[in-house]
């Protein structure tokens, strides 16, 4: 009789919960939706004060965007251009929409009545708008939605139009956020961290370390490097990636940071010019979908697949997959914590964009309150990481890798069970509220032998930072059984 009171209680107490949580969290975004639009309008004007020109935002109107033959014709509100596209490197199903789609009390309703403004101008004037398909001269073209701010990137991109200055006002001037802009040499290839043997008669097997989101190579470097053997550092070329818009790596203002962009860096920094034919691949997080997409490319050169907390999440039938994942990793709750701290990552670009002025800008200063906060104790490699980016990297790679890339994770995981050989395993922490252990199952689904490791009492970053002896030792062992 009493178990069953407590479960009862514990069941109201629960529903009690989520009903506050729903609540709050209701009050909480739609405050947060109204502060990001008056947050865009002070950007806007402040660029142009400052820079001289607007800041192109992902807040402008949806135009309709025709292709054919690497051409796009833009058009809105009865004007229209040709965009050329002259680069086969940029690819429009690289960008995902969640970066000008994403659905909030506020857009809805200022949606709905601008719908129901242009409905009666079209009936008033009685003008007639080919949506579906144009046919013109024998030819059939497709339509697609896109968002202004991307046309006037790759605009910008691929016609050589002014760049925005490196770095932008509200982005750190810092020797270690701009060391890179200092030779041109430095603008093609990502900071590297390498360490084991130099001598290429002796130079044994490579072992690449793709980081998270907002993070860096120290997450490696400065954890497990150091606990590795003096055996598997004699073996192993041990390397490290800042990936492209993070810690020392090239931060490019006019970067779509999509997939294409960060796994050609990778290639260009680490394969190409380290001359790697063989290799181990260890990625965290966001970093996981890296590596699988560097993996296919590479698939008979990829000795082991080492997977920290991949962000997977298989899409139901009839769900837009790139919508879907966005609302999985960014779920709108106050609570718990981090799932606040991705919502406002990933929904808000002005308010995200305030906090890395607050921060990313100020990184030195943060650094240097916590050192004397913390006696020196703590050290700041994480900090390091988690500060020295830009909003534009920060904003764009999330975006477009772990939600555009959604609909592609499955051929990915299915072109690793069914191309390659070697063995995978996945490290998942038990209490992990960022990215939940069912992500790592539904990997094992995709891919049968993968072996899935859940480690108990750790979180998304815990599963390293805390216990890098153990998983020094853990990654030894998957090197030696791969290469017998």
């Amino acid at each position: 009789m009493m178990m069953a009171l407590m479960g009862a209680t514990r069941s109201v107490l629960m529903w009690t919960g989520r009903v506050v949580n729903d609540v709050v969290s209701f009050i909480v975004f739609t405050l947060l939706d109204l502060l990001d639009v008056l947050l865009c309008v002070l950007y806007k004007l402040t660029d142009l004060l400052v820079e001289a020109e607007w800041k192109p935002c992902y807040c402008s109107s949806a135009k309709e965007a025709i292709t054919s033959s690497g051409k796009i014709l833009v058009s809105e509100q009865g004007e229209s251009k040709i965009v050329c596209l002259s680069s086969s490197k940029l690819q429009w199903e690289d960008i995902s929409d969640t970066l000008y789609s994403r659905p909030s009390l506020v857009s809805d309703l200022s949606k709905s009545t601008v719908k129901e403004l242009k409905r009666l101008k079209v009936e008033a004037t009685k003008t007639i708008q080919t949506r579906e398909r144009i046919i013109k001269n024998g030819t059939v073209r497709s339509t697609v939605t896109i968002n202004s701010t991307i046309v006037e990137m790759l605009q910008g991109k691929i016609g050589g139009q002014r760049s925005h200055p490196i770095p932008r006002w509200s982005d750190c001037d810092c020797m270690t956020c701009t060391s890179w802009s200092s030779s041109s040499s430095c603008k093609e290839t990502l900071f590297v961290r390498a360490e084991g043997p130099e001598d290429k008669n002796k130079r044994g097997e490579a072992v690449l370390f793709i980081h998270g989101f907002i993070s860096s190579s120290a997450f490696w470097t400065e954890t497990v490097f150091p606990n590795f053997s003096g055996e598997t550092k004699s073996k192993y070329r041990l390397i490290a990636v800042d990936l492209l818009g993070f810690g020392r790596s090239p931060k490019p203002t006019d970067s779509l940071y999509t997939l294409r962009e960060h796994v050609e860096m990778i290639q260009r920094s680490v394969l190409e010019q380290y001359k790697v034919k063989s290799f181990h691949i260890v990625a965290h997080s966001l970093g996981c979908i890296l590596a699988l997409a560097l993996a296919v490319n590479h698939p008979e050169a990829v000795k082991s697949l080492t997977l920290l907390a991949p962000p997977y999440f298989p899409v139901p039938k009839g769900e837009e997959a790139t919508q879907y994942v966005l609302r999985k990793v960014a779920p709108r709750r106050v609570w718990p914590p981090i799932a606040f701290g991705s919502s406002i990552a990933c929904w808000y670009e002005h308010i995200s964009r305030t906090i890395c002025l607050l921060i990313c800008k100020n990184h030195r200063l943060w650094e240097f309150l916590t050192k004397l906060v913390t006696r020196n104790r703590m050290k700041t490699y994480m900090m390091e990481g988690f500060f020295c980016h830009t909003h534009n990297a920060a904003w764009h790679t999330l975006h477009n890798i772990i939600c555009g890339t959604a609909g592609k994770i499955n051929g990915y995981l299915d072109a690793v069970q069914d191309r390659l050989k070697c063995d995978v395993t996945i490290f998942h922490g038990s209490d992990d509220e960022l990215l939940p252990v069912e992500c790592s199952y539904a990997v094992q689904t995709r891919i049968p032998r993968a072996r899935v490791k859940v480690i108990e009492n750790k979180d998304h970053i815990t599963i390293v930072v805390g216990r890098q002896k153990a998983f020094a030792r853990e990654l030894e062992e998957i090197w030696k059984k791969s290469s017998c």
